[in-house]
């Protein structure tokens, strides 16, 4: 590994470790075995650097989760079903259930994003092929393939879900919604618009 994958991989763990804030060029350099110098020169900044670290996070995270085997396997619900809407969210909420769990990380992240504008501006980037990936989860199919304008409104309601229960499993995890009652609202709602 070069010293742009070293710095990767040590910010990684400094993220996991410490958080976005607490977090330093000097403990980054520390954790990858680099020096101060290469940060500048490979990421720009030591923000930079972390936001591609977090990046690379969200991607592991969700390569991780174990409805991804299922539905690869051919063994999960059928894509587009409430079932899998259910093994989706089921799979995510495990994630989330993780002391060490890295999407605690998106809510400071959230939360210090005008301090950051760089960083806020890289992130928003990446926000939208967030959504492009969270589509095949859930419908099938391949990232490759997903339409811009499936991304501007089915991804953009994934992610819009995803930040919520985000939220709320950070804030408090013994009143946050299971993936049971994230389906029964969304038959609910689809009940609603069949009467409407």
């Amino acid at each position: 590994m070069g010293h742009r994958e070293d710095l990767l991989e040590g910010a990684k763990r400094c993220l996991l470790a410490k958080g976005f804030v607490r977090t330093t060029a000097r403990d980054i350099v520390k954790e990858s075995g680099t020096n101060l110098a290469s940060i500048g020169y490979h990421y720009g900044s030591k923000d930079k650097l972390l936001a591609e670290a977090y990046i690379a996070l969200v991607g592991e995270v969700s390569d991780d989760w174990e409805v991804s085997d299922a539905l690869e396997s051919g063994t999960g619900a059928a894509p587009g079903s409430i079932e899998r809407f259910q093994e989706v969210w089921a799979s995510i909420i495990r994630s989330l259930r993780q002391p060490d769990s890295m999407w605690h990380l998106s809510m400071e992240i959230i939360a210090m994003g005008d301090q950051l504008p760089e960083v806020r501006d890289h992130l928003a980037h990446a926000q939208r092929e967030a959504a492009r990936g969270i589509i095949p989860l859930f419908m099938g199919g391949r990232e490759e393939d997903v339409k811009e304008e499936d991304v501007d409104s089915v991804g953009q309601l994934y992610n819009t879900l995803m930040t919520g229960l985000i939220a709320q499993w950070t804030f408090d995890p013994r009143t946050a919604p299971t993936a049971e009652q994230l389906t029964e609202g969304l038959r609910r709602v689809v009940d609603g618009l069949g009467r409407g």
